[in-house]
C-alpha cells in the first residue's frame, strides 16, 4: 500500500466519464460506468479475486476470502461509479498539488474558478499534504471515485498481506447513485453480509449515522392552449400557473438557501413544459420522516390557493417515496457504528459522528435491512467544479478499512 499507487488509481478512475443521466432509459444511465466497471473487474481479478464480475446491470462484485475462521461475520464495502449530472464529468483533467503551501487555489482551466480557503476551512489543516483538483472546467469526480480507489487499495492491501486477520469481505460498486437508483438492482441477499460501509463521505474520520428522509413531488399542471391571437378568455397558460405556484413556496424557511443543520426543505429543481402542460419536480427533505407528510400537505395547500386564480387549470401532485433516515435502521446493529469508531481509535484518531444533509446508497440499504453507515473518503465540494480531494485523507480511509476488517475478524457470525 503506497500513497503513490492510491493516487495513480484515483487519477485513472476520474479520467473515465461516468456522468449519470436523468434522461436515460437504461441502467446504468451512461456507458462510462460500464467502462469503469470493466476496468475494476480486471484489476480485482489481477489481485486473484477470481469471483470478481460485472453483472448484467453494470454492478461490480468481488469477495476477499477470509484469513480467519469462516464463521467471522462477512462485511461489505461499497462505493458508486457514477458522478453527478450537475457538473460535467467529461474530459476531467486532474491537477495534483504536492506539498500544498496554503492559500487559495486558482484552477488553471478557468481562472474564474477559485477554491478559496475562506470557503474551505479544511484546507488550513492540510498544509504539506497532496491536494487534487480538476482544472475548473469539470468536476473532479472524488464523489465517489475517491471511495472506489480507497476500496480497491484496501483490497490490494489485504490480498498482499494475508497475515492481517479478517473475515469475508464483499466489495460492491453500484451505478447511478447520483440520480437515485444506486440500489435499484440490489437486494440485501446479494451482499450476504452482516453490515456494509459506504465510502462516500466528507474529509477524514467522519461516520455519517443519519441522512435525510426523502420524497419527491411531481407537480403536473394542465393548461388550455390556443393560438395567442384568439386567446382572450380562452387560454390558460400552464407556465403562468407554475410561476404562481413557485412564487408561493417558502423562501425564508423550508428552502435549501435558508436551511442548515437539522432543518429540512422543499427544493424545486426541475421545470419543463409549455402552455398546455408543465411539470415541476420538488425534493422534500427532512431528518424526521413525519415532516415529509407536512411538506406534502403544504404543497397541496399551495395548489388549492392557486387553483381559483386559474379555474380551467388542472393541478395534480404525485408524491414518490425515495429513502429514509439511516438512523432508523442502524439501531438494529449497533456494532456497525461502534466497531468503526473502535477501529479508528486503534489508529490513534478520534472519530466524529456526523449527519448528511442528503442521502447515500446506505440510506436505502439500511432501510432494506442491511445496516450501512457512511465513512469519510477524502472528498470536498462534491458536484462542483470546485471539488477537491486530499490524498492523505484518502490514505487514512484505507488504513481505517483495514483496521475495521481486523475489528470484525474476532466476532462470531
Amino acid at each position: 500500500m503506497t500513497a503513490r499507487r492510491l493516487l495513480e488509481r484515483f487519477l485513472r478512475y476520474v479520467r473515465i466519464d461516468t456522468t449519470a443521466r436523468f434522461e436515460a432509459d437504461g441502467y446504468p444511465s451512461s456507458p462510462g460506468q460500464l467502462e469503469l466497471g470493466r476496468l475494476l473487474v480486471a484489476e480485482l481479478q489481477a489481485l486473484g479475486l477470481n469471483d470478481a464480475r460485472q453483472n448484467e446491470h453494470g454492478i461490480v462484485w468481488a469477495t476477499i476470502p477470509p484469513t480467519v475462521s469462516p464463521q467471522a461475520p462477512a462485511i461489505a464495502f461499497c462505493a458508486h461509479l457514477d458522478t453527478s449530472p450537475e457538473t460535467s464529468g467529461a474530459g476531467v483533467r486532474p491537477k495534483v498539488i504536492e506539498n500544498y503551501a496554503g492559500g487559495d487555489i486558482v484552477l488553471e482551466g478557468d481562472p474564474s474558478k477559485v477554491i478559496r480557503v475562506a470557503d474551505n476551512p479544511d484546507l488550513e489543516s492540510l498544509h504539506g499534504r497532496t491536494i487534487i483538483t480538476s482544472d475548473g472546467t469539470t468536476l473532479l469526480g472524488a464523489d465517489d471515485k475517491a471511495g472506489v480507489a480507497i476500496i480497491m487499495e484496501t483490497a490490494s492491501r489485504l490480498v498482499e498481506h494475508p497475515e492481517i486477520p479478517h473475515g469475508p469481505i464483499r466489495i460492491c460498486f453500484t451505478c447511478d447513485e447520483e440520480i437515485g437508483h444506486g440500489v435499484s438492482k440490489l437486494t440485501v441477499e446479494d451482499f450476504a453480509a452482516t453490515v456494509c460501509y459506504t465510502l462516500d463521505g466528507h474529509g477524514s474520520g467522519e461516520i455519517d449515522v443519519e441522512t435525510f428522509s426523502a420524497d419527491q413531488a411531481v407537480v403536473t399542471i394542465q393548461g388550455v392552449n390556443i393560438h395567442p391571437s384568439i386567446a382572450k378568455g380562452r387560454m390558460t397558460n400552464a407556465v403562468r400557473v407554475v410561476a404562481e405556484f413557485i412564487a408561493r413556496l417558502p423562501r425564508d424557511r423550508l428552502a435549501p438557501e435558508a436551511a442548515e443543520g437539522r432543518e429540512g426543505f422543499l427544493h424545486p429543481y426541475e421545470l419543463a413544459g409549455g402552455v398546455a402542460e408543465t411539470k415541476l419536480k420538488i425534493l422534500l427533505r427532512d431528518f424526521d420522516a413525519a415532516q415529509l407528510t407536512a411538506q406534502a400537505a403544504l404543497l397541496q395547500q399551495i395548489a388549492d390557493e392557486v387553483k381559483p386564480l386559474f379555474p380551467k387549470a388542472q393541478i395534480q401532485i404525485a408524491i414518490e417515496r425515495q429513502y429514509r433516515n439511516m438512523a432508523e435502521g442502524l439501531v438494529r446493529e449497533p456494532r456497525a457504528v461502534a466497531y468503526a469508531e473502535e477501529a479508528l481509535r486503534r489508529l490513534g484518531r478520534e472519530p466524529r459522528r456526523t449527519i448528511v444533509r442528503g442521502g447515500t446508497d446506505g440510506s436505502r440499504l439500511t432501510e432494506m435491512g442491511l445496516p450501512t453507515p457512511n465513512l469519510s473518503c477524502g472528498g470536498h465540494n462534491p458536484h462542483s467544479p470546485l471539488e477537491w480531494a486530499c490524498l492523505e485523507e484518502m490514505l487514512e480511509s484505507v488504513e481505517w478499512l483495514v483496521a475495521l476488517a481486523e475489528r470484525w475478524a474476532g466476532e462470531n457470525a
